[in-house]
């Protein structure tokens, strides 16, 4: 029997979909895990996979065409099977609505182009013209950290064609077309709006003066001689940030979730879609080896701030990045909005230590007081739903699922990548996480939807021997923990002075959510399950 797919919600703001790309035609065999199409949403273009076997029958929305979340996208079933029953309501939006949306969406390019190109001049037949892509919902324009093409060089669809730094993080674009780079719209280092020219790409030789805009120059100092340290400092990071992506692995969002979801390590995982893609069943029927629980080591953390050389009696200047723009702006918002509160509590970390060290004993196995901070955050706010809430003007949304922020500090500022359901995750599963998102963060290497959706932060700097500090809360989270630096200190135990092992907690509050008592409770509880290893356990 032929079963309707609709238009998939992928995104918490996502309203429609566009297809961009069709990969299967009607009359194709499609196999579960198949990549159907592919749907931009308002933050990203994502794979879209089957998750029935059968034959193509109907397509409900053209290539380039949009389609509100739910509606038909296609229609999958036996090969010669009658659906006209199934298609007759949605034929209309399918065809004719289609036809509008698309000739909308080609008006919208073509005004795009005539602002930043300033030219009516038809573009040559095979030419495609490559706009600056929309990558998160609050971006409104991007900077080009890299060109992994240059002008003249081939390109095939699925190359990597560029690392655009947005608002929140770098992340890879890649080719549509096949063809040759004829123009880069925007120079390395530079920065241009969403849908401006980025790049054109069509049959080599092809005539473009016509078409092309100038190049968005990259932004220099006025002075160029002090421009050169710098100059050195932004290809050290472009070469990390290239290092970094070089091991991108192949998986469907689907996929993905479910792994970040279980815990898995995808990059131990074999894919068995095409060309060895990791699709949902591979993670459904994953087994982890005794291999894949070692855990790699991580250095010392590095320091916040790009090392800037110091001349006597002369001032320099760095341009803001588009990272430190974003955190400026949602810090200040987050301080003038939500009404900061403080609560404060020493921790004796005396059976922590010794917890730890007996975790640490066992083969393969290595974790820290952050990964164990972590987990019984997590647990307390299981006990404590409030604090685990977000302000929404006229509602208190409680979150259904326990996600935990963990502040990482990068050479731009600050990013917050998000352990997904934190709760259900264990200490090796929770250090493995944190490793390797805080190391691909300092190379600008975490996608957008890895800093999304956290419902509480963390912000530990206490490797830094920073006893206690305060921090300003990660909207639209409602509270915040700053875990400061382990400290020998001398204590009162049973009427007697001596050596204790305490550790400083502070816990930032919006008091339009969560009350005194309330986060003085959960404080309470996070207390005992760190001086009381063994009670996370019950």
């Amino acid at each position: 029997m032929a079963e309707v797919i609709t238009m998939p919600r992928l995104s918490d703001t996502m309203t429609e979909g566009k297809v961009a790309k069709w990969h299967k035609k009607v009359g194709d065999q499609v196999k579960e895990g198949d990549i159907l199409a592919e749907i931009e949403t308002d933050k990203a273009v994502q794979d879209f996979e089957s998750e029935i076997n059968g034959t193509l029958l109907y397509v409900g929305v053209e290539e380039g065409a949009a389609a509100a979340v739910d509606s038909v996208l296609a229609i999958i079933g036996n090969e010669g099977e009658d659906i006209s029953g199934l298609t007759g309501g949605a034929a209309a939006p399918a065809a004719g609505g289609s036809e509008e949306k698309k000739s909308e969406e080609e008006s919208k390019t073509e005004n795009n182009a005539t602002s930043v190109e300033q030219t009516t001049a038809e573009v040559p037949a095979g030419v495609e013209i490559i706009t600056m892509p929309r990558l998160s919902d609050t971006m409104t324009e991007g900077k080009v950290a890299k060109w992994h093409k240059n002008v003249g060089d081939t390109v095939k669809e699925g190359d990597l064609l560029a690392e655009i730094e947005t608002d929140k993080a770098v992340q890879d674009f890649e080719s549509e077309f096949n063809g040759v780079l004829l123009k880069q719209g925007v120079e390395e280092g530079g920065a241009a709006p969403v849908d401006s020219v980025l790049a054109i790409i069509g049959p080599e030789g092809t005539d473009i003066s016509a078409v092309g805009a100038p190049k968005v120059a990259a932004q220099t100092s006025e002075k160029p001689a002090e421009q050169k340290p710098e100059a050195k400092t932004e290809e050290k990071a472009a070469a990390a940030v290239s290092s970094s992506s070089s091991d991108r692995v192949a998986i469907s969002p689907l996929a993905k979730k479910m792994a970040q979801d279980k815990g898995v390590d995808i990059n131990s995982v074999n894919g068995s879609g095409e060309n060895g893609r990791i699709v949902k069943k591979d993670i459904e029927n994953y087994q982890p080896s005794a291999q894949a629980q070692a855990q790699p080591s991580i250095s010392t953390p590095a320091a916040a701030q790009v090392a800037l050389s110091f001349v006597q009696g002369e001032d320099t200047e760095t341009p803001n990045s588009q990272v430190r723009n974003i955190i400026a702006k949602r810090l200040a918002e987050s301080k003038f909005s939500a009404p900061h509160y403080y609560l404060m509590v020493e921790i004796n970390m005396d059976k922590a230590i010794e917890a730890r060290k007996e975790i640490n004993s066992l083969p393969d196995t290595k974790i820290s007081f952050n990964d164990m901070i972590i987990k019984a955050t997590a647990v307390a706010l299981r006990k404590h739903p409030q604090v685990n809430s977000s302000w929404a003007a006229d509602k208190i949304i409680h979150r259904g699922n326990i996600n935990v922020g963990v502040a990482v500090a990068i050479p731009d500022g600050l990013v917050v990548p998000v352990l997904k359901n934190t709760d259900q995750m264990n200490y090796t599963q929770i250090s493995a996480a944190v490793k390797d998102m805080a190391s691909r963060a300092k190379s600008k290497g975490l996608k957008a939807n890895e800093m999304e959706g956290s419902t509480f932060s963390i912000s530990n700097l206490g490797m830094f021997g920073i006893e206690t500090f305060t921090s300003i809360i990660n909207q639209p989270n409602s509270a915040i923990l700053s875990v400061g630096a382990i400290i020998e200190k001398p204590i009162v135990k049973d009427g007697q002075i001596v050596v204790g092992n305490i550790m400083k907690l502070s816990l930032a509050c919006d008091h339009r959510v969560v009350d005194g008592a309330t986060g003085a409770q959960f404080l309470q509880t996070l207390k005992t399950y760190l001086e009381s290893p063994l009670t996370l356990l019950l």
